[in-house]
């Protein structure tokens, strides 16, 4: 439904030196026919036609073995860049040498009617990061070349976090700009039951990927519930 306005927001983008991947994880929709009208426009684009559905994560994990370049960022169908996204975050990037950033992002309705703005730190470590998921996946740029490859958990909706994690426990601080680049939205699917499955697959990522102990556990995860209930006021 909002794949089109997602590709526009990625060709159209003032920095034009890129690849764009895009992994069509099996739709049932009209999706690969409306990513086989935009590789017809533009080279540029890179598409994978999945013959299964495999998720977020292993899908993801696809278009990073596939990737070339030196900076790597994410963005899902239901979510768009704006203009400057790329040169932006790629000049602040560059001009201090970072490996890791992410920006600031609105929160968006299903009919693109602005509900928050997420502002973000200048910077956020492995141990703060525990207690405030606050990155948003589709404001993050990686430079490859500084933290070395890496891949998803695959796991169901924290996948991100669990990478964040993993690239700030090497040492790599995650820099913010609290600038709006992009906008998030918030679906009607987005209901009690998802954030409750969300909640679990933080508990799991606290639990078995970084072997946090019990008290740590729930004294991050108080602070995440309260930094995510934030968020969304």
């Amino acid at each position: 439904m909002y794949l089109e306005q997602c590709i526009c927001s990625v060709i159209e983008q003032t920095y034009k030196n890129f690849e764009l991947i895009i992994v069509d994880d099996f739709s049932n929709d009209k999706s690969s026919t409306l990513i086989k009208k935009y590789v017809k426009r533009d080279s540029r684009i890179k598409p994978i036609y999945l013959n299964n559905n495999i998720g977020a994560a292993m899908a993801r994990n696809i278009a990073l073995q596939k990737a070339q370049g030196k900076y790597i960022a994410f963005l899902d169908a239901d979510d768009y860049w704006y203009p400057n996204k790329l040169s932006r975050q790629l000049d602040f990037m560059q001009q201090h040498n970072y490996a890791f950033t992410f920006t600031a992002y609105n929160r968006i309705t299903e009919n693109g009617i602005k509900i928050s703005k997420v502002h973000v730190p200048s910077k956020i470590t492995y141990y703060k990061y525990l207690k405030n998921t606050i990155i948003g996946c589709l404001t993050v740029i990686i430079d490859r070349e500084q933290t070395g490859y890496f891949e998803m958990e695959n796991i169901r909706s924290s996948h991100d976090m669990a990478l964040w994690l993993k690239i700030m426990k090497k040492g790599f601080v995650a820099h913010g700009l609290d600038e709006v680049l992009s906008s998030y939205r918030v679906l009607s699917g987005s209901n009690t039951s998802n954030k409750l499955k969300s909640a679990i697959d933080v508990w799991y990522v606290y639990r078995n990927i970084e072997k946090l102990n019990l008290l740590l556990c729930i004294w991050c995860f108080i602070n995440y519930s309260y930094n995510s209930i934030k968020r969304r006021i």
